[in-house]
């Protein structure tokens, strides 16, 4: 239970504006959070005092305002994402032996934000900095598959945005559906050669309080080494370090 609940109030409204690609009448504000009407238009336009929502007269519609971009800016800027996760994605490099990365989505592309290699193992395309198509990565299918089919929809609205390397992965909406759908029930992703012939890479999303994929974890290996129990004992490490910086970026979860 909070000790401030208007700071909650308008920490869930910023939250409810932030869920919508349109803006919203205040009457669906307070309905979907069960607020009182008066008390959403108090915190509106406090909100709207602040910069954090822009009010759409004309519509009586709120948005989100550019205080609140300015605030995602500079938690960019932190770089949170990767502070919080590089000891764990470091320990998890030297537990299996394997090199591990940390990647987060951006449009249809993954960027990698953290990349550690294991002594002994194959050379990778991936770096810190590095974008691939989110379809033909573990990490990137392991993020996709926990947004909403609409999202995903918007994502990819045709065949041209099905980009291919090797000739391999998905090719339309509905082949990438299907692969989210077998990835869903597995709690896993897994890639084997669609970015790099011979390199196998298994991942696990790291969510947000909601479940939301922030980012994901992964481990690449020589698909000669991917055999069952391998990849079972890997998944196992990269699901243990993902819970472990979801908790860490989500204390309430812990």
């Amino acid at each position: 239970m909070t000790n401030a609940p208007a700071a909650a109030s308008a920490l869930d409204v910023l939250e409810h504006l932030s869920r919508h690609a349109e803006p919203v009448p205040a009457a669906s504000i307070a309905r979907t959070l069960t607020l009182p009407r008066s008390s959403v238009y108090h915190l509106l336009k406090v909100l709207c005092s602040r910069g954090f929502v822009t009010h759409y007269v004309e519509e009586r519609r709120y948005g989100l305002g550019p205080a609140a971009y300015e605030l995602g800016s500079a938690y960019q800027r932190q770089a949170p994402l990767a502070r919080v996760a590089r000891a764990a994605i470091r320990r998890l490099a030297d537990q299996c032996g394997r090199n591990a990365h940390f990647a987060t989505l951006d449009g249809r592309d993954v960027i990698y934000l953290l990349e550690e290699r294991a002594p002994g193992q194959p050379t990778l395309v991936t770096d810190v900095g590095v974008r691939l198509p989110s379809h033909l990565t573990a990490s990137g299918v392991a993020m996709l598959a926990g947004l909403p089919p609409a999202q995903v929809r918007a994502l990819y609205p045709d065949r041209g945005s099905f980009t291919q390397r090797h000739g391999a992965g998905p090719t339309s909406l509905k082949e990438l559906r299907a692969l989210l759908t077998r990835t869903r029930a597995a709690g896993h992703a897994r890639e084997d050669g669609t970015i790099t012939p011979g390199l196998s890479s298994v991942a696990v999303p790291v969510v947000d309080r909601t479940d939301r994929p922030l980012a994901a974890v992964a481990v690449t290996l020589r698909s000669t080494d991917a055999d069952d129990v391998h990849v079972a004992e890997l998944v196992a490490r990269v699901r243990s370090t993902a819970a472990d910086i979801s908790r860490r970026l989500n204390p309430a979860r812990a």
